[in-house]
């Protein structure tokens, strides 16, 4: 599972090779310590012009499907098994034509053992951003009035696979890891083969694993109210 990671840049320094056209302007603020609900920036390649727009854009952590009546639905959604989508309602829909990938500097997970659970920081050894494969959807709220900006919302789920290699020691599940060569397939709304895309990126997250370096961090990143660059430093625990 996912649930802590690090954007500790914004806009095109974070994006790199995605090749985004357009950046939102309201994009949040770097984060050490992005928790479920929190704002962060998402790739998408939106539909609304032909060919798509591929755009950086604001979204909250945890989906929250257009049908839902309440946006509280999205508090467990954060995470989504890749091997179940295709048969859960939650996801099945945005997994054919609303895929996103989130990239971050590197993410968190907790290692259990015999002195209780021990976070560790996962990330790229050069320092370049990693790419999670998500899902993400559009959802409006009717109490609004419809000229009201903030009566959209956009928000996302990370996509998850069993663990590999040496991050298998730590947990049992990873993120969905894409390449700057599947993310575009990835992200193409128009691809009808959607079974053959997302089968591809969870053969190729492997190979994105095994370039991935690990160490421990302090406790601290366990209270959503710590939030410094401190929290991913080595532990001197």
């Amino acid at each position: 599972m996912c649930g802590r990671f690090v954007v500790a840049s914004t806009g095109s320094e974070l994006v790199g090779v995605l090749r985004v056209d357009l950046e939102s302007d309201d994009l949040p603020e770097p984060s050490y310590n992005v928790a479920p609900t929190d704002r962060v920036a998402i790739v998408i390649d939106s539909t609304k012009t032909e060919p798509p727009t591929r755009r950086l854009e604001a979204a909250r952590w945890g989906l929250v499907p257009g049908w839902a009546k309440d946006p509280k639905i999205g508090v467990k959604a954060f995470n989504a098994r890749s091997e179940e989508l295709e048969g859960k309602p939650m996801f099945r829909n945005a997994l054919q034509k609303r895929r996103a990938v989130v990239p971050a500097s590197g993410y968190y997970e907790w290692k259990t053992t015999e002195s209780g659970k021990v976070p560790h920081y996962i990330h790229p050894t050069d320092g370049s951003p990693l790419l999670m494969a998500g899902l993400y959807e559009w959802w409006k709220d009717a109490a609004k009035a419809e000229d009201d900006p903030t009566r959209w919302m956009l928000s996302f789920t990370i996509l998850t696979r069993d663990s590999i290699g040496h991050l298998g020691s730590i947990h049992d599940r990873m993120p969905l890891f894409v390449d700057a060569d599947h993310a575009d397939a990835w992200l193409d709304p128009s691809t009808d083969n959607v079974g053959d895309v997302l089968d591809a990126a969870i053969d190729a997250a492997p190979s994105v694993a095994e370039t991935l370096e690990d160490h421990t961090v302090s406790r601290a990143v366990g209270n959503v109210r710590n939030n410094s660059h401190e929290l991913i430093e080595p532990s001197a625990e």
